[in-house]
């Protein structure tokens, strides 16, 4: 079985939040083959050790890159600690991500709770699970 591609993403208030949950389930993603947007991508791999391919920072373009990946059909989940109650410039971008989510059923989660319920799934990280995925 391969890895599951697992992305990472946090708004500047969030990363905290982020690289916290990371922390709590860093058995787990160590099984995953790990993306992340710049700034988020390089907090976790130095507060944690885990390899991690860096894409640019979510504003020059790293939230499109893994937009890239689920429309490709190479991302199986993003953990998206987005910040609703600080506008980003780049907020057309966020919504176009979790859009494709959507679009291409790929798990998207956006708080920790959120998270914990997604990556503690015995569907998880189960080889017999195979999600749909539209036929486009």
């Amino acid at each position: 079985m391969s890895k599951l591609t697992i992305a990472l993403v946090a708004h500047d208030h969030k990363k905290q939040e982020l690289l916290a949950w990371v922390k709590q389930h860093i058995k787990t993603l160590n099984q995953c083959d790990l993306v992340a947007t710049g700034t988020t991508g390089g907090l976790i791999a130095n507060e944690t050790g885990l390899d991690i391919k860096r894409y640019k920072s979510g504003p020059l373009g790293g939230d499109q890159q893994i937009g890239a990946l689920i429309a490709e059909n190479k991302l199986d989940a993003l953990f998206f600690f987005w910040d609703p109650l600080n506008a980003a410039p780049h907020d057309p971008d966020v919504r176009a991500l979790l859009r494709l989510c959507s679009v291409w059923n790929v798990p998207v989660a956006c708080n920790a709770s959120t998270a914990d319920l997604v990556i503690t799934s015995p569907l998880f990280l189960s080889p017999d699970y195979k999600p749909y995925k539209p036929n486009f």
